[in-house]
C-alpha cells in the first residue's frame, strides 16, 4: 500500500496545473488551526488545488503529501487512514483526496486532529457538502472552502484570452462568454477544442455524479436519480407535488418524502441548487416552489440539446453569487401577490442587501418593463433605492420612481471584483 501512496505523492509533484482564484497561504493559515476541507462538485477541481498546494509546500521546502484516496487499489480498505499516516508520520501537511471515500472518516479526522494538534495539519477534499456541515465529531474542528466550476475570469485565463475595453476586445468576450454558458465551466471542457468531445465529457460527469454521489447518498436507484435529474434540467422551479406528477406520467412509483430527499441530496452533491422564495416564515420557505439553478450551466445543452440563454445567463449569475457572497449572506427570490418577481434577493440576517435581476435581451419594451417592475417592487418593499439588471450587452443607469436602476453586461459583472 506503501507503494501506492508513493505514486500518488510523485504525481502529484510532477503535475503541470493552471492556478485557481483560491487563496492557498489562507488554505495554510486555515490548517494551523483547524481541519481544512475543499468541497464541490465532482471534477470542478478539487484535486488540482490540493496538488497546487503540495507543489507549493514543497518549493517552501516542507513536509507534506498528497493521496487520492478513491484510488480503486486501496478504496474500502478498513486500515487506509492509519496506513497513511503510518507511511507519512505525524509531522506536516496530509492532503487526503475524496476522504469521504474512506471507512471512519470522520472519527479519524477528529481523533487525529485533537490528538497531533500544533504538529499535523489535515487538508482534505470531497464532492459532498455534508464534509462542511459535519456530525458531533467533527463539529467546531473543520474549516470549509467550496469551490465551483471556473468562474468566467478563471475561464478566460484557461483559454488564453484577454479582456481589453475596445470593441474588438468586448467581442472576444462575448464571443467566449457564450462558449462559457453552454458548454459550461468544467477545467478539462473548457480545455477541449472539440464541442463534440465537451458534451461527451459533460454527459460522463453526469452520470458519474448521478452514480458515484447521489445514489449511493439518496440510497436510490440510478435510474431513479437519473429521471429526477431530466425533470429538474428541464424545470426552472420545483415542487415536491409537481415532480411527482411527472414520475407519475412516465409510471415511475416514488414517494413525495424521497423526493424531497433527492432535492436535498442533490444539493449537497453540487448538482443542482434550489433557492427558496423571500420570506420570513419557514412555513413559507418550504411550502413555495423553489427555483431550481445547475451546478454548472453546461448540463443544460449536453442533457437536453437545448440552448436556452436567458436561463443559461440567470444560471451563471447564481452560481457566481454563491463564489462571491460571504457564509451570512442568503440568496432568495421574491414574489409579490400579484405575481411580480425579482431574480435574487441577498439576505443578510433580516436585512435584504442586494436586489438582482437578470434577463439576456432587453430590447423589448414588455421585457424591460416587466425586470424593471419586479426590481423596482423589490426594491420599495425592503426599502432599498437602488438594484441591478444583468443583461448580455446592455449598459446604462436609469432613476426610476428615486430607484438607481444600474443595467450591466454580463461579461463585465462576472469580471468585476467582488464587493
Amino acid at each position: 500500500m506503501h507503494a501506492i501512496f508513493d505514486e500518488w505523492n510523485a504525481y502529484a509533484l510532477k503535475k503541470t496545473l493552471v492556478s485557481r482564484n483560491l487563496d492557498l497561504d489562507q488554505v495554510m493559515g486555515d490548517a494551523r488551526l483547524k481541519i481544512v476541507a475543499v468541497t464541490g462538485i465532482r471534477r470542478c477541481g478539487k484535486s488540482s488545488v490540493l496538488i497546487l498546494l503540495r507543489q507549493k509546500l514543497q518549493k517552501e521546502g516542507l513536509n507534506a503529501a498528497y493521496i487520492n484516496l478513491e484510488d480503486s487499489r486501496i478504496k474500502g480498505v478498513p486500515s487506509l487512514l492509519d496506513d497513511a499516516l503510518k507511511w507519512f508520520g505525524d509531522s506536516g501537511c496530509l492532503l487526503l483526496d475524496e476522504i469521504t471515500a474512506a471507512k471512519d472518516w470522520e472519527g479519524w479526522l477528529a481523533r487525529n486532529h485533537e490528538m497531533l494538534k500544533g504538529r499535523l495539519r489535515l487538508v482534505v477534499s470531497s464532492s459532498r457538502a455534508t464534509l462542511s456541515r459535519p456530525s458531533k465529531p467533527l463539529r467546531g474542528r473543520v474549516l470549509a472552502h467550496e469551490l465551483y466550476p471556473l468562474s468566467f475570469a478563471e475561464f478566460l485565463r484557461f483559454k488564453g484570452v484577454s479582456v481589453e475595453p475596445t470593441t474588438a476586445g468586448i467581442g472576444r468576450a462575448e464571443k467566449a462568454l457564450a462558449e462559457y454558458l453552454v458548454y459550461g465551466g468544467f477545467p478539462e471542457v473548457a480545455l477541449a477544442a472539440d464541442k463534440t468531445d465537451k458534451v461527451r465529457v459533460i454527459g460522463s460527469y453526469f452520470r458519474d455524479i448521478v452514480g458515484l454521489d447521489l445514489a449511493e447518498m439518496a440510497e436510490s436507484q440510478v435510474t431513479t436519480v437519473e429521471l429526477f435529474g431530466k425533470y429538474i434540467i428541464e424545470a426552472s422551479y420545483f415542487s415536491a407535488s409537481k415532480c411527482l406528477r411527472f414520475f407519475q406520467t412516465v409510471g415511475h412509483k416514488i414517494g413525495k418524502v424521497a423526493l424531497l430527499n433527492l432535492e436535498k441530496c442533490s444539493q449537497d452533491g453540487y448538482l443542482f441548487f434550489f433557492v427558496p422564495i423571500f420570506s420570513h416564515t419557514i412555513k413559507d420557505r418550504s411550502q413555495y416552489p423553489r427555483k431550481s439553478y445547475l451546478g454548472d450551466t453546461g448540463f443544460l445543452y449536453a442533457m437536453s440539446g437545448r440552448t436556452d440563454m436567458g436561463r443559461l445567463l440567470e444560471n451563471a449569475v447564481y452560481l457566481e453569487l454563491r463564489r462571491r457572497l460571504p457564509p451570512q449572506q442568503d440568496i432568495h427570490y421574491w414574489k409579490s401577490p400579484e405575481g411580480i418577481e425579482a431574480d435574487f434577493v441577498i439576505r443578510e440576517g433580516l436585512r435584504v442587501k442586494d436586489i438582482i435581476q437578470a434577463a439576456y435581451a432587453i430590447e423589448d419594451d414588455k421585457t424591460k418593463k416587466r425586470e424593471i417592475q419586479g426590481l423596482t417592487a423589490c426594491a420599495e418593499e425592503f426599502g432599498l433605492k437602488n438594484g441591478t439588471i444583468i443583461t448580455w450587452g446592455v449598459e446604462q443607469v436609469e432613476d426610476i420612481s428615486g430607484i438607481k436602476v444600474r443595467f450591466v453586461p454580463l461579461w463585465k459583472w462576472l469580471l468585476e471584483s467582488p464587493g
